[in-house]
């Protein structure tokens, strides 16, 4: 297992870690928190014969043991789409997983994707939350506009657009990186998952965005 660089963002008084492994790490709750995991996508694809390798589904386990291993949070925190669509055979995998981690505190907010019955996940202990109000933060799955963000209880942390920032360089290439989007009342996760995609999106002046590398956060001025 490879140490990861943390970039420390303080935000309302918390501490957090922004990870590469497209996570954060808050301090106060000693909490792992991470959107968009979209594990069974691979089972998914391939059951309807669309040719993916079958360990990407393991990889995205691996480095959630890693991060575990790495920062012991006595809580795992999904923003949604923890899993796919329907049920298959990566299930298992997933609850294989499960197994080895029995006394972490697991909550899910639901997403769009969560389709599977609400006892599945409790069979493993996995506690389920429309939303979630924890310290100063509102903890949810889609990100809130207007007045319904200016009016949220806590500051938001959410995922579901799969977040990315373009990047230019000399020659005009482009790259779109990952990245975790702090607004004024709203933050962003970047998609945990690797068989997920990323939208490049547009910032405010006043948004402080960290672009997601390989093995670093790089803060964009």
């Amino acid at each position: 297992m490879m140490i990861s660089a943390a970039t420390p963002f303080n935000l309302l008084g918390q501490n957090l870690s922004l990870l590469p492994q497209k996570a954060i790490y808050w301090e106060q709750q000693k909490a792992l928190i991470i959107a968009d995991v979209h594990f069974g996508k691979v089972g998914h694809f391939r059951k309807a014969g669309i040719a993916v390798p079958r360990d990407m589904e393991q990889s995205d386990l691996a480095t959630l043991s890693d991060l575990v291993y790495e920062h012991r949070p006595e809580k795992l925190l999904f923003l949604g789409d923890l899993f796919h669509s329907d049920m298959n055979n990566d299930w298992d995998w997933f609850i294989l997983w499960r197994s080895q981690f029995p006394g972490l505190q697991i909550i899910l907010i639901r997403g769009n994707h969560d389709i599977i019955a609400d006892s599945h996940y409790q069979q493993l202990n996995i506690q389920l939350y429309d939303e979630l109000l924890l310290g100063p933060f509102l903890l949810m799955h889609q990100p809130l506009q207007g007045d319904e963000l200016q009016n949220a209880e806590g500051y938001v942390f959410c995922g579901h657009i799969h977040p990315g920032v373009c990047l230019s360089g000399r020659g005009r290439q482009q790259i779109t990186l990952p990245c975790f989007a702090f607004g004024g009342r709203q933050a962003i996760l970047p998609s945990f998952g690797k068989f997920t995609g990323k939208v490049a999106i547009r910032s405010q002046k006043t948004d402080r965005i960290f672009a997601v590398l390989k093995d670093k956060v790089m803060a964009i001025d």
